[in-house]
């Protein structure tokens, strides 16, 4: 499970950062990546790292802002030209469903893989037996929304040494036990794999909020999280102007961190304004308040620990 960032920009592209596209790596989870917005030049990226389309299973779409789906069009078409069959779900707010349906009509563009899009509202937007995708509105200039994902706990080692010395030795009845489940032995006795396996292992959450001012949604999504991805497009002093245009600073990105109690905070979506001189000033205002803050850009990669 690692976060790679393909754009960390605000607004429009710059030489230094590509506008906002997040990738969730879950390569060893599911053989699979869900991206994060997909703002413009997003596959031009992709080429630069390993990552293959075919790859992508899911697009979270955080809000509709051109910075964070005008590299939509392209992706999709370009995943079918390149071989990818498997199906690809999209997520985001309403609106989302008219954008991807009418671009790719005008460009009389024909994937050849099943393509859902559904529109999303507050509330629980995926789940399966692996991870929940949890969504809630922010506070920005149109409908903005985080996503805080949480992968389930995952069953405790089996303590096969012990097994062993009650004199039951690997075999299918292993895979049974590890599962939880009651079986029967050859020989009468009948055990119970939950008395075998050692403490679940927790599973990770991570939060990826959309453009934002501070907002109550934000340390919701991010309660306790192992990791938080939160805009920082201004630095502390430009306050007033955050919160003019609904962004956040990294002051106040820190703070949603520290109320949250965010193991970790990566800062993302930084204004072009800020050159590469800028952004260890731009890190450091973050760590006064939250001190395991992180300033990315772009192809940085964050594993989730």
């Amino acid at each position: 499970m690692e976060i790679l960032f393909l754009g960390t920009g605000a607004g429009v592209p710059a030489k230094a950062r590509n506008v906002t596209s997040i990738a969730l790596k879950l390569l060893e989870e599911r053989n699979a990546v869900w991206l994060f917005d997909c703002g413009e030049a997003t596959q031009h990226q992709i080429l630069r790292t390993t990552l293959k389309p075919r790859k992508v299973e899911k697009i979270f779409i955080t809000h509709l802002h051109g910075d964070h789906i005008f590299g939509l069009p392209g992706f999709l078409g370009s995943r079918s030209f390149q071989g990818g069959e498997s199906p690809l779900v999209i997520y985001g707010p309403k609106g989302i469903k008219d954008f991807v349906e009418v671009s790719l009509r005008v460009s009389e563009t024909h994937v050849k893989y099943p393509l859902s899009v559904i529109e999303i509202g507050e509330g629980t937007v995926f789940e399966d037996g692996q991870f929940t995708v949890e969504a809630r509105r922010l506070n920005h200039g149109i409908e903005s929304f985080g996503y805080r994902i949480m992968e389930k706990d995952k069953p405790g080692a089996l303590d096969a040494e012990k097994l062993q010395k009650e004199g039951i030795h690997s075999g299918p009845v292993y895979r049974l036990l590890k599962e939880g489940r009651t079986v029967t032995l050859d020989d009468g006795r009948t055990i119970n794999g939950k008395d075998y396996l050692g403490p679940a292992k927790k599973g990770r959450v991570v939060a990826i909020l959309g453009d934002t001012r501070p907002s109550p949604a934000a340390v919701r999504l991010a309660q306790n999280a192992d990791l938080l991805i939160h805009e920082a497009t201004f630095n502390r002093e430009s306050e007033k102007m955050a919160h003019d245009y609904f962004h956040s600073t990294t002051f106040q990105a820190a703070k949603t961190a520290k109320e949250a109690g965010a193991k970790q905070l990566l800062l993302t979506h930084i204004s072009s304004r800020y050159g590469k001189e800028d952004w260890p000033v731009l890190e450091q205002e973050a760590k006064t308040v939250f001190p395991e803050s992180l300033l990315v850009h772009d192809f940085m990669e964050v594993p989730v620990s």
